[in-house]
Order: C-alpha cells, then sequence, then structure tokens
C-alpha cells in the first residue's frame, strides 16, 4: 500500500513542476563550460536551485527590457558590457539586487525561493564561483525574453 501510495505522489510532484522553455542542448552546454566573457564584456549567471515552490516560475528581469522565466533547476547566462547589473525578481513579493562587473569578470547570481507568509517569496544573493558553477552544472538553460 504504501509504494503505490508513494509512487502517486511522486507523480503528482512532478506534474506540478512549472516548465519554461528551454535552450537548446549546444547552449546549454556552452554555458556549462565557463568561457570567459569575450573583450571588453562581462557575464552573469543567474540560476534557481531547490525544490521550493515546484509549480511555480520566477520571472527575473536581468536587463533593461530582458528578462528570464526560471523554474527550478535553471540558468541564464547574460553577456553585456561592464558596468552595475540591476537584478529583479517578482512573485508574491519583488526582491532587487545590483552586481557590479568589471571586464572580463564573470559572477553568480542565486534566485531563491523562500517561504512566505501567503505564499513563495524570491530573494536574490551573489554567489562565489565555485558555489555559482556547481550548481549550473545541476541545471538547464533557459534563453533571454
Amino acid at each position: 500500500m504504501i509504494r503505490p501510495l508513494s509512487s502517486a505522489i511522486l507523480m503528482l510532484a512532478v506534474a506540478a513542476c512549472a516548465t519554461v522553455p528551454m535552450a537548446d542542448r549546444q547552449a546549454d552546454q556552452e554555458g556549462k563550460r565557463f568561457d570567459p566573457p569575450g573583450q571588453g564584456a562581462a557575464a552573469v549567471y543567474v540560476y534557481r536551485p531547490g525544490w521550493m515552490a515546484l509549480a511555480r516560475t520566477v520571472d527575473v528581469g536581468v536587463a533593461p527590457g530582458r528578462h528570464a522565466d526560471l523554474a527550478v533547476n535553471t540558468y541564464v547566462r547574460l553577456d553585456r558590457a561592464p558596468g552595475r547589473i540591476d537584478l529583479v525578481c517578482k512573485t508574491d513579493n519583488v526582491a532587487e539586487r545590483q552586481v557590479d562587473v568589471a571586464a572580463g569578470e564573470t559572477r553568480y547570481v542565486e534566485v531563491a525561493m523562500n517561504g512566505g507568509f501567503w505564499g513563495p517569496r524570491c530573494s536574490i544573493e551573489e554567489v562565489s564561483v565555485r558555489e555559482g558553477q556547481a550548481a549550473v552544472l545541476r541545471s538547464r538553460r533557459v534563453p533571454l525574453q
């Protein structure tokens, strides 16, 4: 009795997972090589780990007029001119973070879902290269929109 019940729960959990458009396999593999940005450019990886709020995506503004919808274990790489990047996530709340990147630099930012009183809330935190690369390797790339 327990085995069929646990299988049913697992199937419901998988069915409840949010889906987003994925980048093609080649783009995902290129992102996971962690190539340095081109000359005079900077790169920022923004990723969403974990299992909190499986059925919900997070809309992350990564540049003026550009955003990415992040589901669980997805990431986006943003290559752009050096300077300040304003990141914004939107769920039941709005969280903001500014990241200053220099030419040739690559930074890693986690967008996490946390429990809130009325529903999940997002937060944005810059992480170490080691932590960021490990999370990206466990994730799949999504395109910028």
